[in-house]
């Protein structure tokens, strides 16, 4: 099965977890333990070609995340994320009701899109690429995702430590089941995350 690597959108991971605290960081950087995505701060988007007119841009709204941030090696974190399927959003609400079927994602037999990270490989200071297992319509494959540490810090307003991240990638859908109308529509799906991680101060 064809994955793209470098070039991945979910993102968990969603994605996560790079080399060293990026530049730009507070007085004091991101310490290690369990972090939850920022339901205020937190995006999976994806985008593909539509007939060769256009490159649509679609999201789930409703995604959690939870981040096991080592801060002495990132190489040693991970990252496991649960999408709400149903929550797809196109912005075009008969639209949102076709994806919904059985056509494509089949959300009432599955609910449910996961990520699990397996490995991080660092490619600089603060970029990486993450490999992990992504399950849509029950189908598991692995993909590769390009991160982008942007920054690690303890954060006065919130009280909570804080780390953010980019991740990009791409996946073929007929992958995971997903071949409604390939090739007149595109095959290849490119997704882009964007999300913060929150640790509370104690």
């Amino acid at each position: 099965m064809n994955m793209k690597k470098h070039g991945f959108i979910f993102a968990g991971v969603v994605s996560l977890a790079l080399g060293v605290a990026a530049s730009g960081a507070g007085a004091e950087e991101a310490v290690s333990g369990t972090y939850q995505a920022d339901p205020s701060h937190r995006y999976i988007t994806f985008s593909y070609l539509h007939l060769g007119y256009s490159h649509p841009m679609l999201r789930w709204r409703d995604w959690d995340a939870t981040l096991e941030w080592d801060a002495d090696d990132p190489t040693a974190s991970s990252i496991s994320v649960v999408i709400d399927a149903t929550s797809i959003d196109s912005g075009v609400d008969v639209f949102d009701g076709h994806l919904n079927s059985d056509r494509f994602f089949d959300t009432a037999k599955y609910p449910e899109i996961t990520f699990v990270s397996t490995k991080l490989t660092k490619t600089s200071e603060n970029t990486g690429v993450m490999t992990g297992d992504l399950t849509i319509k029950g189908i598991t494959k692995p993909v590769d995702l390009d991160v982008i540490l942007n920054r690690t810090a303890l954060d006065d307003f919130v009280q909570a430590y804080k780390v953010g991240f980019t991740a990009t990638g791409t996946v073929n859908r007929t992958d995971f089941g997903v071949d409604t109308y390939v090739p007149a529509v595109g095959d290849e799906v490119a997704i882009t995350i964007q999300a913060e991680f929150l640790k509370p101060l104690e």
